[in-house]
C-alpha cells in the first residue's frame, strides 16, 4: 500500500513540474539580458535545477562553464601545437595562446574563489564588495587573455584552417564569459 494518496502524489508532482518551469524560466530570463542570450540559454538551461532562482547559483555555474569552455579551447590548441605542418609564427601563435587559456582559466577559477567568500550573516558590505570588484576584474582579466590569443594573428602569415580552428574555439570561450561577466554585474549585493 501507497503511504502517499494518490492526490497528495499528483499534487506533488505538479508541483515539482510547476518548480522546474520557474526554475527554467528564471534561467532564461536571466540570460536574456546577457549579450549572448542564446548561447546562455543554451549553456546554462541545464543547471536550472541546480540554480532554482539563485542569482549567485546562476553566476557560479555560468563561471564554471566558462572554465570548461577554456578547458575545451586550450585542448583543441594544444592538439593543434602538436601539428608537424606549423610554421615557425603560427607554432608561436599558438603557444602563446595556450598560456593565454591557463591564464583564462586561472582568472576563472580566482572567481570563483572570491564568489565562494561571499555570503553569510557575517560578510560586511564592503566586503562583499571588495570581492565582487575582484570578481569582476578577474573575470575581464580572462576576458581580455582570450582576444590577446586571436591579436597574434593580426600581421601574421598564419593557415586560415589554424585559424578558423583557434578562432571559433576562442569566440566560443569569449561569448561565454562575456555572458558570465553580464549575469555577475546583474547582482544585487
Amino acid at each position: 500500500m501507497s503511504a502517499i494518496p494518490s492526490s497528495a502524489a499528483a499534487s506533488s508532482s505538479s508541483s515539482s513540474s510547476s518548480s522546474n518551469n520557474k526554475d527554467s524560466n528564471f534561467v532564461k530570463t536571466s540570460c536574456s539580458t546577457t549579450t549572448y542570450p542564446k548561447l546562455c540559454k543554451k549553456r546554462l538551461s541545464s543547471y536550472a535545477s541546480v540554480v532554482r532562482s539563485n542569482p549567485w547559483k546562476l553566476c557560479n555555474c555560468a563561471l564554471s562553464v566558462s572554465i570548461q569552455a577554456a578547458r575545451n579551447a586550450s585542448s583543441l590548441v594544444a592538439t593543434l601545437s602538436k601539428q608537424r605542418s606549423l610554421t615557425k609564427a603560427e607554432a608561436g601563435i599558438v603557444k602563446d595562446c595556450i598560456e593565454n587559456l591557463g591564464d583564462t582559466i586561472d582568472e576563472l577559477k580566482q572567481s570563483i574563489k572570491a564568489m565562494a567568500q561571499i555570503g553569510g550573516s557575517s560578510s560586511a558590505k564592503n566586503d562583499v564588495e571588495f570581492q565582487m570588484a575582484n570578481v569582476k576584474t578577474w573575470v575581464s582579466a580572462a576576458i581580455t587573455d582570450e582576444n590577446t590569443c586571436t591579436d597574434g594573428f593580426a600581421g601574421r602569415k598564419v593557415s586560415a584552417a589554424v585559424k578558423s580552428q583557434i578562432r571559433s574555439s576562442i569566440v566560443d570561450v569569449a561569448r561565454t564569459t562575456s555572458n558570465a561577466l553580464s549575469l555577475i554585474n546583474s547582482l544585487k549585493y
